[in-house]
């Protein structure tokens, strides 16, 4: 098992985490702001903000697994190191687009872009190594 391909993923697993938190505390910021405990309370920024956090939740932890064991399958450090950038600025990018009140759109276009890019060449590489290894 190589414990440094596996720290990789760690060291994005916290990251993306740290995004998260952001996206958290942005959200608490809003919600004393406008005195909405429950829901969005049809304040537009704050509706935006909680899509942006929902996104989030959606999409780390699966791409984080799929992460996992692509190290546990052996997928270099260097290419995780790649797939974990690509994700983590993707979803830094998407979740400052959403904090903003009116967040630029090449913030989520390029932020979507970049961490769909990053899950789907991780999904593509684990799918190719399982028909390799079932077929």
């Amino acid at each position: 098992m190589n414990q440094t391909a596996i720290a990789t993923v760690g060291l994005y697993a916290v990251l993306n985490m740290a995004i998260l938190f952001w996206l958290v505390v942005a959200t608490s910021q809003l919600r004393r702001r406008y005195k909405v405990w429950v829901g969005h309370g049809s304040v537009a920024h704050l509706e935006r903000i909680m899509r942006g956090h929902a996104n989030a939740i959606e999409n780390m932890p699966m791409t984080m697994l799929l992460l996992l064991i692509a190290a546990l399958l052996g997928t270099s450090t260097l290419a995780l190191h790649l797939l974990g950038v690509c994700f983590t600025v993707g979803r830094l990018l998407h979740a400052w687009h959403f904090i903003e009140e009116k967040g630029a759109r090449w913030q989520r276009e390029i932020g979507f872009g970049l961490s769909g890019l990053a899950t789907i060449v991780t999904m593509a590489a684990l799918l190719g190594h399982a028909f390799r290894l079932l077929l």
